[in-house]
């Protein structure tokens, strides 16, 4: 049960990123004239987020540092 409360944002987080595209999808195909803005928002936004994972990644280890040193 523990580890599943670590773990339930970081999926919940991998879960949302394809349905975005499902959502941006949909928006747009109702949309008459402005599929080219949409896909450059959609591109910039990916390029935001996935810059930033860095920091997901690189306090993951540190997280499970400090989570094993209680236990002892």
């Amino acid at each position: 049960m523990r580890i599943w409360a670590l773990a339930w944002p970081i999926i919940l987080s991998n879960i949302t990123v394809p349905l975005l595209g499902l959502v941006d999808t949909a928006v747009v195909g109702h949309l008459p004239d402005s599929l080219a803005g949409v896909t450059l928002g959609a591109t910039l936004f990916s390029f935001l987020y996935w810059g930033f994972g860095f920091l997901r990644m690189g306090t993951t280890g540190l997280v499970a540092q400090a989570m094993g040193r209680e236990r002892h």
